[in-house]
């Protein structure tokens, strides 16, 4: 495994980053534990969760993958060797201020997440989206007095335009306030655009860390997607909604080919077009398996050589099109 610097900070994080959105959901606590078990083994020291993990499962809560997280690290005590990542935003119980990026419910949310994380401190806390009724500052102060308590280390913004980005980056210099120091937006061949053009210019002028989500496109990148079959997965729906267009297979029959001449699979050939982005520190892997794991990591052994990054980039280009619907 390889590690990079996290943007302005001095931490440095390991190429990939495991995501856990699939415990408590789509695997059990076992299985959980056996994946962050081998995440570790191979090198993985950044784990990225959320206090709504996961609370759209019929048979899930809001925090529970915290909770299997927390049991972990209890049982392990490896606390002190893993860099934890967290959010908040999102309703996590009836009382209409059960959300949100308010002073009350971040105090809210912070004390719930230790307690399920068993942790006495989070090192990057980030806001699972921009918060449209709380002034940016009430929040950025509110984070700021935390990492003065020593209750979290740094802050990240998931999700948000780039407008709003620039305004937390204005009201930090402003007021002398913690600032973000890690974006965390979606990110795939298949879906360049919108940080490409708004938000990249961004983290190259303020050196921030980018931890990239999505980097398979929720599994169509692949390649277990047809435009006629129908693939019996939770995520179908949205996938389709998102990904099933005539450019994207085309895409895909580019990774495809190229899969086939290094003897890789199509996920670590997606994966490494992602690592080789200079502006990504590291993309947010998932998965439901011990197998599909190290399949994701095993992408760092294979090479890409320029004129195969060339033609990624030249198959998933986006501005050429751009510009003729102008």
């Amino acid at each position: 495994m390889e590690y990079q610097k996290l943007g302005n900070t001095g931490l440095k994080i390991s190429k990939m980053v495991l995501g856990t959105m699939q415990m408590g959901w789509r695997i059990d606590e076992e299985t959980s534990f056996q994946i962050m078990d081998r995440a570790i083994e191979l090198g993985i020291n950044m784990f990225d969760t959320a206090d709504i993990y996961s609370k759209w499962s019929d048979d899930s809560y809001p925090g529970k993958t915290e909770e299997i997280i927390g049991k972990w690290l209890k049982d392990r005590e490896t606390r002190d060797d893993l860099i934890l990542a967290t959010k908040l935003y999102g309703e996590m119980g009836e009382d209409v201020n059960n959300r949100g990026l308010s002073r009350r419910h971040i105090h809210q949310a912070v004390i719930a997440s230790l307690k399920r994380l068993q942790t006495d401190w989070i090192d990057i806390y980030f806001t699972h989206t921009f918060d449209e009724d709380t002034p940016a500052e009430e929040t950025l102060r509110t984070f700021t007095s935390l990492i003065e308590k020593g209750k979290i280390n740094y802050i990240g913004a998931s999700n948000h335009p780039a407008w709003r980005i620039m305004q937390s980056l204005w009201i930090s210099d402003k007021y002398n306030l913690a600032r973000y120091e890690l974006l965390q937006p979606v990110y795939n061949i298949a879906r360049r655009k919108t940080f490409e053009q708004e938000i990249e210019p961004i983290v190259q002028e303020y050196n921030l860390g980018v931890t990239t989500y999505s980097p398979l496109g929720g599994g169509f990148l692949t390649g277990k997607y047809s435009p006629t079959k129908k693939v019996e997965t939770p995520r179908y729906d949205n996938v389709k909604k998102r990904y099933f267009k005539d450019k994207n297979f085309e895409i895909l029959k580019t990774i495809k080919k190229m899969a086939t001449e290094k003897d890789a699979s199509m996920a670590q050939i997606a994966l490494l077009w992602v690592i080789h982005k200079e502006n990504i520190t590291a993309p947010i892997i998932g998965a439901n398996s011990i197998e599909q794991l190290e399949e994701n990591i095993g992408a760092m052994d294979i090479k890409l050589s320029k004129d195969n990054l060339k033609e990624l980039e030249e198959a998933s280009e986006w501005v050429t099109l751009d510009q003729l619907t102008r």
